[in-house]
């Protein structure tokens, strides 16, 4: 207990600021862009917004239960293998034994007394965790450079995983899992050479795995909606009427909110042209109701958290904590990209939520746990510099 009110000492507190401010902002948000929603399917304009508030409450606490919790934990051999198998575990649950349900064309959601899970976005942190500690105790032995003895594990358990959430049709979930893992990869340490020969070697594992799925689960994973959104990315304007009609009302509401706005609750595209538009779509709202002002608040604050993850991960001495920061760092990154690329068409929808913004239980609180172990790195380095006299 004592270790924790010294640790605590050195709270992040612009990390946890960023976090509410984010939180509260989604909150709003999710308010303004699902009224119509919530009263055509359920009669009650805040039924989204009360059940992200619970979500949030939820979150909260369990931020500060993991954010006291040393990462150096995550080094532990048992606790790792516990996590992974629980991983693996509920991936195929949704396959196997059929506790899933179609949403937004993917089939990645369990249902359980307490509430709908999706085991991808817990897969997310625990591939961070699992490279994190593998390569820093291949650091600590000296072993990190050679190649047959790195590869073998982490590369198995990254294609399973992958292939699993591919089963889904979660195409966002495994690119995600793909590149934070190369994220953890290229921050182990290990010099080009053996970094450029690992990620050969990922992409050797998972390009047959993605093959094969292709080959024997072609209909699953290249459904009409999946191919639509492909047509759509390449000239949206082709499809007025079908694929392209979602990115077609995401460019009219952004275009229309322009540098200022049209005013909160003033959406236009949220009153039945945008599909779910509190889940992946909510940028666009929040860019016709509160022009650059909103974004800024977005953008600024995510890119913020990776901004300090990274820089925590520049500070430390320790291989593990470096990997964890920017791990996590990657993973809000490359999510936030995914979500506003593929609204704006930069890249193909891929339907991943915006981090602490869409509406979403699963995500938001999974999410906050990442945050969570974030802080106690951040902590962790703050209280070594400290020590340091730095």
């Amino acid at each position: 207990m004592n270790k924790v009110k010294q640790l605590y000492k050195h709270f992040d507190y612009p990390l946890f600021l960023t976090y509410i401010i984010l939180a509260l902002f989604g909150l709003l948000m999710v308010y303004s862009s699902s009224m119509i929603q919530g009263l055509n399917k359920f009669d009650d304009s805040t039924y989204y917004f009360s059940k992200q508030l619970k979500h949030v409450l939820l979150a909260i606490p369990l931020f500060f239960v993991v954010a006291a919790i040393p990462h150096q934990h995550y080094k532990d051999k048992k606790v790792m293998v516990v996590m992974v198998i629980a991983m693996i575990a509920s991936l195929f649950s949704v396959l196997v034994f059929g506790f899933g349900k179609e949403e937004v064309g993917s089939k990645s959601w369990i249902r359980t007394p307490i509430g709908n899970f999706q085991p991808s976005e817990f897969a997310k942190i625990i591939i961070i965790l699992y490279f994190s500690s593998f390569f820093a105790k291949k650091n600590e032995k000296g072993t990190l450079e050679q190649f047959n003895k790195s590869v073998g594990p982490p590369l198995f358990i990254l294609g399973f995983v992958a292939g699993l959430v591919m089963l889904e049709t979660d195409v966002g979930a495994t690119l995600i899992i793909v590149f934070v893992a190369m994220t953890v990869i290229m921050a182990s340490g290990l010099s080009l050479k053996s970094f450029l020969r690992m990620i050969v070697a990922m992409f050797v594992v998972i390009i047959p795995m993605v093959a094969l799925l292709l080959l024997f689960k072609s209909n699953t994973i290249l459904t009409d909606g999946r191919q639509g959104r492909l047509k759509a990315f390449m000239d949206p304007f082709k499809y007025p009427e079908g694929s392209g009609l979602q990115i077609i009302n995401s460019f009219l509401a952004i275009g229309s909110g322009g540098i200022t706005g049209l005013g909160l609750g003033q959406s236009v595209q949220k009153l039945g042209y945008l599909p779910e538009p509190h889940t992946d779509m909510i940028f666009a709202v929040i860019s016709e109701e509160l022009g650059i002002f909103g974004t800024t608040i977005v953008l600024g604050g995510i890119g913020f958290i990776v901004f300090r993850a990274f820089s925590i991960g520049l500070k430390t001495k320790s291989p593990q904590a470096r990997m964890l920061t920017f791990g996590l760092g990657s993973l809000f990154g490359i999510q936030t990209v995914l979500n506003i690329g593929g609204l704006t068409s930069v890249i193909p929808l891929t339907g991943v939520t915006l981090p602490f913004i869409s509406y979403g239980g699963t995500s938001f609180i999974l999410l906050s746990l990442a945050l969570g172990i974030l802080m106690n790195v951040s902590m962790f380095v703050k209280k070594e510099l400290s020590d340091k006299g730095v």
